[in-house]
């Protein structure tokens, strides 16, 4: 594991990561800087927490907005798509009604 000083809105953090996620992670981390950054400056919110969970909420938005790359699904969102995979759980949970697990 490699040892990573990060500072995000003056707050400084230590991280942990392997060596073959370094760049990703720094990548994700300028990434939530970014939005944090943002949020600060349009100073409609105060404090580093409240920045925190507004920027984390938009990176939600993002990713379950995102959609997949060329293919087949590639016009459904991922928030939609998780949706539709828990919607037939939901359905063949109902369907098949209560499974007892058996050991063996």
């Amino acid at each position: 594991m490699e040892r990573l000083d990060i500072t995000l809105l003056g707050r400084d953090y230590t991280l942990a990561c392997p060596p073959s996620e370094k760049a990703k992670l720094l990548e994700a981390i300028a990434h939530v800087d970014a939005h944090m950054e943002r949020i600060k400056e349009a100073g409609r919110t105060n404090g580093n927490e409240r920045i925190a969970v507004m920027a984390a909420i938009q990176i939600a938005v993002e990713l379950l907005s995102m959609k997949a790359p060329d293919g087949p699904l590639s016009n459904i969102a991922l928030g939609d798509f998780k949706r539709k995979i828990e919607d037939m759980h939901r359905l063949m949970d109902t369907a098949l009604g209560p499974v007892d697990h058996v050991k063996r």
